[in-house]
């Protein structure tokens, strides 16, 4: 198996985001040609760099997978039946990452992106129902050197992202209590199955607090409590501190997971819209801390670069 490779801060900023900007840009005729070739310019500048750097090689990278069926050559038999739990129910653990991945350029690329990294309404017909304002906000957010988002702080990104985001997560699943841990800032997700209610008047938070319930096969997941002003995607969508998101956890088999990805959010949009994310078993790995703030540089130079100065 080959070593795995880590998506390098500035690379998914710049070589997966930036780019990706501008041909939205190009769609809402606000393009800026002097800006978005120096931009462009200093991406590609970027990527030269990164595609330099070495493959991330560390423990457990390589150990099998403990309990995934394999067909009779050793290979992860990922199209076997979703696994269970003692009790019948789903078993969603498992290390996950994104599918419907953009496409590497023909030279190839380090890593690849989620569509709905980019664009949480990749896929959507008509797109996002925006409320007046929010589309020119997204628009806004776009315009470089972007170093006002989350992502670009090393802030924690929120539920919707992190689902999206170009680094793996993990599933934990255990009664009473699922955990997803995420590489990104070795950060994690509480979702409580034990019955409580959602709670009234919480102090906002990055995550929001979640609870779910089965449905038959399927875990609805309910979440509300968001601080205010988090990012869904790196396009900038907004999502306020009045959302509720919905998430609907089905595994199809082993080595696939679908979540249907509801937004209820009356601030920014007229009516609730629904996604699908899916996601794809990595077997025989294991997370990698990722903290964003060790030996960060990369936003200062950001600033300067996609300036021109």
């Amino acid at each position: 198996m080959r070593p795995r490779l880590i998506c390098p801060f500035t690379l998914v900023l710049y070589y997966g985001v930036e780019i990706h900007t501008r041909a939205r840009q190009f769609m809402y005729n606000r393009l800026d040609l002097e800006a978005t070739m120096r931009s462009i310019r200093f991406t590609l500048a970027l990527v030269v760099f990164i595609s330099t750097l070495a493959p991330v090689s560390a423990q457990w990278l390589n150990y099998p997978t403990p309990g995934l069926p394999r067909t009779p050559d050793g290979k992860p038999n990922l199209s076997a039946p979703a696994p269970r739990t003692a009790d019948g129910k789903p078993d969603l653990s498992g290390i996950w990452d994104m599918d419907n991945k953009v496409p590497c350029p023909p030279e190839g690329c380090q890593c690849e992106l989620g569509q709905q990294f980019l664009n949480i309404a990749w896929g959507v017909k008509d797109g996002l129902p925006y409320k007046p304002g929010m589309k020119e906000l997204a628009k806004a957010r776009t315009k470089p050197p972007k170093i006002d988002e989350p992502i670009t702080k090393c802030l924690p990104i929120g539920i919707v992202e992190r689902h999206t985001e170009p680094r793996l997560r993990k599933i934990v699943q255990t009664p009473g209590l699922f955990l997803i841990l995420n590489e990104y800032n070795a950060s994690y997700r509480q979702i409580f199955t034990d019955g409580r209610p959602l709670p009234v008047d919480p102090q906002p938070s990055w995550d929001g607090y979640s609870i779910g319930k089965w449905e038959g096969d399927t875990l609805v997941v309910e979440t509300t409590g968001f601080r205010d002003g988090n990012w869904l995607d790196a396009f900038g969508d907004p999502m306020t501190d009045a959302a509720k998101i919905t998430e609907r956890f089905h595994r199809i088999n082993f080595g696939r997971l679908q979540i249907e990805l509801t937004v209820d959010d009356p601030k920014a949009y007229t009516k609730p819209w629904t996604v699908k994310l899916n996601q794809i078993l990595v077997p025989d790995t294991d997370l990698i801390d990722f903290i964003c703030l060790e030996n960060e540089k990369d936003r200062a130079h950001m600033a300067t670069g996609a300036g021109g100065k």
